[in-house]
């Protein structure tokens, strides 16, 4: 019999947490092509309402913040976009901290019981997405509250515990040479948990992210919260649900994503 799961690894934003990042990107595009781009907004394929959920979802989510910019700015055919991005990508990151301090997020409740049974499981986890923001939002989330709140009576949950501390290992937002789609994140989280990427599954929303678990090696589940879910499973998903409650939580010992019986 196959040997259970003995890691996990979570992308952060739009696993864990609904975050500011989608707005900060788009709001700062437009205001941009609005402002201080508006003598070449008839150059580019951007119209107000151009960029959707799909675009960001598409083109930016899972990758580093440069390598978002850019390929936000090529994908409205920004010219020079090499010597713009400079200023896009300072903008989001000045607005989306401000964002982020100013509580304009949210935890996702289903992430927070899926991610609690996995490590009550014995299962390890890892935090590990490009963002570098990852921390501000990993440190802000109480998961003694949340247990108390949802009657999870685990008894290692101690009070105080922070998003951050239930994690065994935290790569996120460190510098890669190769973003997602290359596995390089997910193969450094689970060298540091000790764990081989066969023995691991990798819980991600984006495509690039997908890709770059199956790249790796690693089984992958997709959680598809923006209606992507055909997206995900043509990047190669084991499985994909849109609500980890939906996952078969004694599967995972058998080193399988299933989905829950009804």
């Amino acid at each position: 019999m196959q040997q259970g799961f003995r890691g996990a690894i979570f992308d952060v934003d739009g696993v864990l947490v609904d975050s500011p990042h989608e707005a900060a990107w788009r709001d700062v595009f437009n205001e941009l092509m609005e402002t201080d781009w508006a003598d070449i907004r008839d150059q580019t394929s951007w119209t107000p309402g151009a960029f959707t959920p799909e675009v960001y979802q598409q083109v930016l989510s899972g990758k580093p913040r440069m390598e978002g910019a850019l390929a936000a700015l090529e994908h409205f055919g920004v010219p020079e976009p090499e010597k713009r991005v400079d200023a896009y990508a300072e903008r989001k990151q000045e607005m989306v901290v401000e964002l982020i301090k100013a509580g304009k997020f949210s935890a996702y409740p289903d992430a927070l019981r899926f991610l609690l049974a996995v490590k009550d499981a014995g299962i390890a986890v890892a935090a590990a997405s490009s963002s570098k923001n990852a921390g501000l939002f990993l440190r802000q989330i109480r998961l003694d509250e949340f247990a108390e709140r949802n009657g999870l009576a685990y008894g290692w949950i101690e009070p105080g515990l922070t998003l951050l501390a239930v994690f065994d290992v935290d790569i996120s937002g460190r510098h890669f040479e190769r973003g997602k789609p290359h596995p390089e994140i997910f193969l450094t989280a689970a060298q540091e948990l000790d764990v081989e990427p066969s023995a691991a599954f990798v819980v991600e929303d984006a495509v690039s992210g997908i890709q770059a678990a199956k790249a790796g090696e690693f089984a992958a589940l997709g959680v598809a919260r923006h209606d992507d879910e055909a997206l995900l499973a043509q990047a190669g998903a084991d499985l994909v649900v849109t609500t980890l409650d939906d996952v078969d939580l004694s599967a995972l010992a058998q080193g399988r994503l299933a989905r829950r019986p009804d």
